[in-house]
């Protein structure tokens, strides 16, 4: 199944719309969706290495777009719309807690929690509420997220066709460790922040 779903994402990251794709996953994930874009923006990269820094640039400016709009609903709709997303993802708790460390160290927790598998909707949605500066918040999310991502585009750009045959080997682990890390980030959020 792992082998199917990897060989189909190959397929649809060679597809003529898929930089559309790519950019409304790291947008939407930026405030709403649990589904980071780096499992589309690798196979694309491994399917077209050269297009690497384009799709880098994609996630990164689409991520802080996204950003924005979860900074809204934070600083704006907060008690109609972010609650809600709090909610479905059972999170209050762990918000109250982050809301402190915001006010303290704002710009350095965005730098942090942009480029880790925490999700970054609870960085976005809390920076609005606690009304962090803007321009430190687009400044911090464009460095964290672009780091992030850029990071990611180079290692597969580099050592694309290795790492293509290291992935193939051994996909069962790394989707194993991949969710372990989202998992990982979910829970430090939700029983430690």
């Amino acid at each position: 199944m792992l082998q199917r779903a990897y060989i189909w994402s190959l397929t649809k990251a060679a597809h003529p719309h898929a930089s559309f794709y790519l950019f409304f996953l790291s947008f939407t994930e930026s405030f709403i969706s649990p589904i980071p874009p780096d499992p589309l923006m690798i196979p694309m990269i491994l399917a077209k290495r050269q297009k690497a820094w384009n799709y880098a640039f994609i996630c990164t400016a689409s991520s802080v777009i996204g950003g924005l709009l979860g900074y809204y609903i934070g600083y704006a709709f907060f008690d109609t719309v972010g609650q809600k997303i709090l909610e479905l993802y059972n999170l209050q708790e762990s918000f109250l807690k982050l809301q402190n460390f915001f006010r303290k160290y704002g710009f350095w927790i965005i730098l942090i929690k942009g480029f880790t598998p925490i999700p970054f909707k609870i960085v976005t949605i809390t920076c609005g509420v606690t009304r962090i500066d803007l321009f430190t918040f687009i400044i911090a999310s464009f460095f964290s997220r672009g780091l992030r991502f850029y990071l990611e585009a180079y290692l597969f750009w580099r050592w694309g066709p290795s790492m293509k045959i290291i992935l193939e080997k051994n996909l069962r682990l790394i989707m194993i460790a991949g969710t372990a890390l989202i998992v990982l980030g979910y829970f430090l959020v939700r029983y430690i922040f």
